[in-house]
């Protein structure tokens, strides 16, 4: 008997002929003599022939054919591809940058951010078919974030995203390094209070209902809004009270930052810590009764280790969430990375913008990455 012929993946056909119609159709990269005046589009053609054209057309070509019938033994083949294509690029952007003035800035234009998310769209989607951990799944762009880095230090002086970091580079770090001090202050808090909070809600059904119903509410206040809303109260608070003034607390600053970031991150964070505790198997906890537990011991060895894989899920959710929201706080002068994204907004810079943008991005993808890699294991440590 015939095997049954595979059906045609039609996500990954329809990424890499998006991708290729993308990249023959929109402009590839701009070029502006500097940072004042802006740049002038140019297509793939137009900006180095046809030739290096087509070697990055190639792959997403080839990857459609494979995909039309992607069998056990092609797919492996579609991912190497799809890595070929993300190391492609900077190689593309290095040669142009290599034909352009030494004071020319080069932009990277719409069709390149498609191919970009595009081919980290084919990634997941290969990631998935193939059934590859995650850990396997992150290890597939470090070749990728390697040639990027290369290129970027030896032959992408030109690119004017890189010129901005180097003429923020100290600004830049310290941005992060708020940024970073913000979100970890706001979720190490909403952890501490929403612990709290979960467990005196499955003991009073009372508190239970009104404290829900408060975290939606405050959940649905707009962010700017909840930062104005903390402008007065903070402001008279620091005014009577010196320590709170010594400590840095006023209108502006951190500590409006901070109180909404924990107001916007006790909802997941109390929701997973509830639902985790209250959806430990009854039966479990029965037994563990009945071996002679105390109700310390049943919480602390039975109860908490496995409602944990879920309270992690809380954790990642807020820690995401947060670490969005914290650019937002530029607005207000907590600092961290948003300051570069509001700057370059008022100066209609974007790369200035993608500055402060891409972290932020990046930031969010590996906390995302790294927390649901430590819930897969617990999950998996449960189980065996």
């Amino acid at each position: 008997m015939d095997r049954a012929r595979p059906f045609p993946n039609v996500v990954l056909i329809v990424l890499m002929l998006g991708g290729a119609v993308a990249w023959l159709t929109l402009p590839a990269i701009s070029v502006a003599p500097n940072r004042i005046v802006q740049g002038t589009p140019q297509h793939a053609v137009a900006a180095l022939g046809w030739g290096p054209t087509l070697l990055v057309l190639m792959p997403m070509l080839a990857m459609a054919v494979l995909a039309w019938r992607p069998t056990p033994r092609r797919l492996p083949g579609v991912l190497a591809l799809v890595i070929v294509l993300l190391i492609a690029i900077p190689l593309w952007l290095s040669g142009v940058a290599a034909s352009m003035e030494p004071t020319a800035r080069l932009g990277i234009g719409s069709a390149l951010w498609c191919l970009l998310f595009i081919g980290l769209l084919a990634l997941i989607e290969l990631r998935s078919r193939l059934a590859l951990s995650r850990p396997l799944g992150w290890a597939l762009l470090v070749p990728v974030v390697l040639v990027w880095w290369g290129c970027l230090t030896q032959w992408l002086a030109p690119l004017a995203l890189y010129r901005e970091y180097q003429g923020r580079s100290d600004q830049f770090y310290a941005a992060l390094a708020q940024h970073l001090m913000l979100v970890g202050a706001a979720v190490s808090a909403a952890i501490v209070l929403g612990a709290g909070l979960a467990l005196a809600m499955r003991r009073h059904s009372r508190l239970r209902r009104a404290g829900f119903g408060v975290l939606n509410v405050l959940q649905t206040i707009p962010s700017i809004a909840l930062f104005g809303l903390l402008l007065a109260p903070l402001a008279w608070l620091s005014a009577r009270f010196d320590w709170l003034a010594d400590l840095g607390v006023s209108g502006i600053g951190w500590a409006p930052a901070w109180l909404a970031l924990l107001g916007y991150s006790l909802l997941p964070m109390v929701r997973n810590i509830f639902v985790a505790l209250d959806e430990v198997d009854p039966a479990v906890i029965e037994s563990a009764r009945g071996m002679g537990m105390s109700r310390r011991q049943v919480f602390l060895q039975v109860r908490l280790p496995l409602a944990l894989p879920v309270v992690l899920e809380g954790v990642r959710i807020t820690t995401v969430q947060a670490i969005g929201l914290t650019a937002v706080a530029a607005l207000i002068g907590a600092g961290g990375l948003g300051t570069f994204v509001f700057q370059g907004l008022g100066q209609a810079a974007m790369d200035l913008v993608l500055l402060g943008a891409l972290p932020i991005i990046a930031l969010a993808l590996i906390a995302d990455a790294l927390l649901s890699a430590l819930t897969d294991v617990l999950r998996q440590g449960g189980t065996t």
